[in-house]
């Protein structure tokens, strides 16, 4: 194809050819599979991309040209931050066009790391697109000048291990619990709105703030803790939450139908 375009009276651009390549390629490959045998609903087509804009290419001219199921993956994203921006990029763009069947998070694990951050960011990438939910999630500023304290910072963090903690014992237990949301905020000016629109919350004290916690539980003032118990108490009323708002599943049925 890179000869064909060179003698063009108007060659393409070489980026535009190889992309175009690509997609001939997987659908040539497609081709000859059920050609052999396959039939279309046994066919997955993936592009090894290792390009934000290119994986987007690629993956729109597919949908447009075929309707396999398709595989999303930004190959050799790379390590920590940049791997996971660009693969949330990527992937974000195709998910909300409703490009994509299935999907990898392809990330260099750090020295003496292991491969579950892969999952995780997965997770979270179609979770926060609304598409499907694995776990509670935790709202929490980002702080300011007027929480000079980091206890905000350190109770959420507290919360966010906790809640992946249990989860899975939690999954077993209790049937819509993943859609959970939980606000830890840092002061009066966040606090009391974001914790009135999840389903618990707190508003922790910030600089110069009388000490004391207001918790809302489905949007009203449950509580105000105080002291220097407010994660303990905290996470009580959250095990209670889950207790009374969630569904217990029949874990007789689940284990003869294992």
């Amino acid at each position: 194809m890179m000869d064909e375009n060179s003698r063009l009276p108007e060659p393409k651009d070489a980026r535009e050819v190889t992309m175009e390549a690509m997609v001939v390629s997987a659908l040539n490959s497609a081709a000859l599979a059920e050609k052999y045998g396959l039939r279309p609903d046994q066919i997955i087509l993936s592009a090894k991309v290792s390009g934000v804009q290119d994986l987007i290419d690629v993956y729109r001219s597919l949908a447009a040209r075929c309707n396999y199921p398709l595989h999303l993956g930004l190959t050799e994203a790379g390590m920590g931050a940049k791997g996971i921006v660009a693969s949330s990029a990527a992937l974000g763009v195709l998910l909300q066009e409703g490009i994509g069947d299935t999907i990898r998070v392809s990330l260099t694990p750090a020295p003496g790391g292991d491969r579950t951050e892969e999952v995780r960011v997965a997770q979270q990438i179609l979770q926060s697109l609304g598409i499907r939910s694995f776990t509670p999630q935790v709202t929490a500023c980002p702080g300011c000048g007027r929480t000079t304290s980091t206890f905000f910072q350190e109770m959420a963090e507290q919360i966010q291990s906790y809640l992946r903690e249990q989860m899975p014992a939690w999954k077993r237990r209790y049937t819509g619990v993943e859609e959970m949301k939980v606000a830890v905020m840092g002061c009066v000016v966040n606090g009391p709105g974001e914790s009135k629109h999840a389903s618990l919350g707190i508003s922790l004290p910030g600089t110069f703030e009388e000490p004391k916690a207001p918790v809302y539980v489905d949007g009203r003032l449950f509580t105000t803790l105080k002291g220097d118990r407010i994660v303990a108490e905290f996470i009580q009323i959250l095990d209670d939450y889950v207790e009374s708002h969630y569904a217990p599943k029949d874990v007789s049925a689940a284990v003869l139908a294992t």
